[in-house]
């Protein structure tokens, strides 16, 4: 394997909503094939949609990132994997099924449907704002964050006012840039201030996420170090991820005015839905991989992975496999994609799945009719793309309107 290729593959600057070209290569042409990742390791890459399907599902897979030979994203990931309580994240059935049990319930459809009319309070809450401030106005600043953030801090039942020190720290804890000590560092930071939170609301609980913890902890079906990990994962996925594809689905919509259209002229909340789908079928937003090792031997597409072997899994990859999704390149609002693994699949699939559908169909079924004359403010090769987490973004988006 002197030859594997490197893994995460760069994007094309060109197209850096494209998968990378020579992972739509092996999609087509070697769809089980090896890569060489950070520390020189050649863990498996699949990239087929099919072959996605059957092997998340698959129980000779772990998960478990403690094992010799896990394929880490990167060293600080390796390090901090060590001193990791249990997750949802990184466990197997039975404790995953366990740990998952604990914070499925503020994330079921119910639930989350009952949030709607809130965060549509707070979408147009925000473009109100942005709409009476200056412009060109940075949608990342003035609606992309904020949203999905304030959202995630009213179910955890954290404070808003802390948004930036949140941001800040989950930003590097999860950095492919920052070194072993900042991501230490970060995620310490973060620990600690959800243990301190976590202790008041055990005294004084109120109803949000933590309270729901805390009150476990007492019944004694979690440590209370699980409780506080579960809070920061859930405080990093809740908004970063969101974020980012609210002002890339943005960006992806002003370069094609057509599909826009969909959204601004069309108010129809299953036809919203559907371009969501869509929206995060194309986007893929996860750009380094969803990671397993092999417990048994399986053969997969005339090869052999052997246990012990790491396994990634190119979800950006499955989503523009043309044999799953005809000319996966074009964006259609009307394609049926809900089989998109955007959300992964099995059952590690994204806890917060649900709360994300909402959270999009409620900004990308609002922003484009209340500002139907959105356009960039500034070239579209100059608009910033950061790749540093596992979810790509963007750093800003410069836009502005007429009236």
């Amino acid at each position: 394997m002197a030859d594997a290729p490197g893994y995460p593959m760069p994007r094309d600057s060109r197209c850096p909503f494209h998968p990378p070209a020579d992972v739509r290569r092996l999609t087509a042409e070697e769809p089980v094939s090896k890569v060489r990742i950070w520390d020189g390791s050649t863990p498996w890459l699949i990239t087929r949609h099919a072959d996605q399907r059957a092997l998340m599902n698959d129980p000779r897979l772990s998960i478990d990132e403690k094992l010799p030979g896990f394929p880490h994203m990167t060293r600080g990931r390796a390090e901090a994997a060590k001193v990791t309580p249990a997750l949802i994240t990184n466990t197997d059935a039975p404790e995953h099924t366990r740990l998952r049990r604990m914070v499925n319930a503020p994330f079921t459809v119910k639930r989350v449907e009952a949030l709607r009319p809130a965060i549509q309070k707070i979408t147009d809450d925000l473009i109100d704002a942005m709409l009476a401030g200056p412009r060109p106005a940075d949608l990342v600043t003035a609606l992309g964050l904020p949203v999905p953030t304030l959202v995630i801090s009213e179910l955890l039942g954290v404070p808003y006012e802390e948004s930036a020190f949140f941001h800040r720290n989950s930003t590097v804890a999860v950095s492919h840039s920052a070194s072993e000590q900042e991501a230490q560092e970060a995620g310490a930071a973060l620990f600690g201030y959800l243990d301190g939170l976590l202790g008041q609301k055990m005294t004084a609980p109120a109803d949000d996420m933590l309270s729901e913890l805390a009150a476990r902890i007492k019944a004694g079906e979690m440590t209370r170090a699980e409780a506080v990990t579960m809070g920061v994962a859930v405080l990093i996925a809740g908004h970063e991820t969101s974020a980012s594809m609210i002002s890339l689905g943005t960006l992806l919509l002003l370069q094609n005015p057509d599909q826009l259209a969909v959204l601004r002229d069309i108010d129809d909340p299953k036809v919203i839905a559907n371009a969501v789908e869509e929206l995060l079928r194309y986007l893929t937003i996860v750009h380094t991989g969803v990671r397993r090792i092999a417990l048994e031997d399986i053969e997969l597409g005339g090869q052999v992975i052997r246990a012990g072997d790491g396994i990634v899994f190119d979800v950006s990859a499955a989503n523009w496999d043309a044999g799953t999704f005809p000319e996966p390149e074009r964006l259609d609002l009307g394609r049926a994609a809900r089989h998109h693994q955007a959300f992964g699949y099995g059952p590690h699939q994204c806890l917060g799945q649900s709360l994300a559908r909402v959270e999009l169909q409620v900004v990308y079924g609002t922003l484009y009719r209340r500002v139907p004359t959105l356009r960039l403010a500034v070239p579209v090769d100059e608009v910033p793309f950061a790749f540093e987490g596992i979810a790509y973004g963007l750093r800003s988006l410069p836009v502005t309107w007429l009236g």
